[in-house]
């Protein structure tokens, strides 16, 4: 499977076809049984997510993974942890030595929240938000990583129907305004056809069509993937 630069890329299939198991091994939380994952022309089969982060990969898992007992903004400021010079640690406590960075920090965070529309929330405890906020705090927590490419795992999960519309129009925004690279997986076939410029469908973990939202739609191999084949009647 390739994922060119800029694409918002589709992983949709059945349960169980594989597709959460293809982000941990993007990842680095799962090793592959066979086969190499390249990023940007580097192998990266072998090394841990932490460094996988720091070249640029990250994720939004399908739970929503927050320190729900800190702030909203000091959930992203973590997630800027990755990318600077001081100790966790001192984010939270004022010191002389590290006063410059961490306004430098605080003010790339405050961005963030801006960005995903919860700047009104950054005092709000994580915890204490609803459930399509939540999501929206589990994106700024890996854009504070400063991902060049970003996995998704069911990105609207338990979504209303306006929030779904404004996830995706947020994942838009990401290709549109950061240049960041998607790779998106999803049970809301609504979501993924009106989002994805590409689509690839596993089945049993096997890759059976790849190609345009209207191609996988129009897929015979797709189709009974799904629904099941039709059993011919003597």
């Amino acid at each position: 499977m390739n994922v060119d630069r800029g694409l918002i890329f589709g992983l949709i299939g059945p349960n169980g076809a594989g597709k959460s198991t293809v982000l941990n091994m993007i990842g680095g939380t799962l090793p592959p049984s066979q086969g190499e994952i390249f990023f940007n022309g580097k192998k990266v089969t072998n090394l841990p997510p932490h460094t996988r982060a720091e070249y640029g990969i990250g994720r939004v898992f399908q739970e929503n993974l927050l320190f729900t007992n800190f702030t909203v903004l000091q959930n992203v400021l973590v997630g800027y942890h990755l990318r600077s010079a001081i100790g966790l640690a001192s984010i939270f406590r004022k010191t002389s030595g590290t006063r410059g960075q961490e306004e430098t920090l605080m003010k790339r965070a405050l961005d963030t929240l801006e960005f995903v529309g919860l700047l009104g929330y950054s005092e709000e405890m994580a915890i204490n938000l609803p459930h399509g906020r939540q999501r929206l705090l589990s994106l700024a927590v890996a854009l504070a990583t400063q991902p060049q490419l970003l996995l998704l795992d069911e990105p609207v999960t338990g979504m209303n129907a306006e929030e779904v519309e404004g996830m995706a129009s947020m994942i838009k925004a990401l290709r549109e305004k950061k240049d960041i690279t998607c790779i998106v997986v999803e049970h809301n076939m609504r979501a993924v056809m009106g989002l994805c410029d590409r689509i690839a469908v596993l089945n049993f973990g096997k890759k059976i069509a790849e190609g345009s939202p209207r191609a996988i739609v129009e897929d015979r191999a797709v189709i009974e993937a799904y629904l099941g084949a039709e059993e011919d009647v003597a």
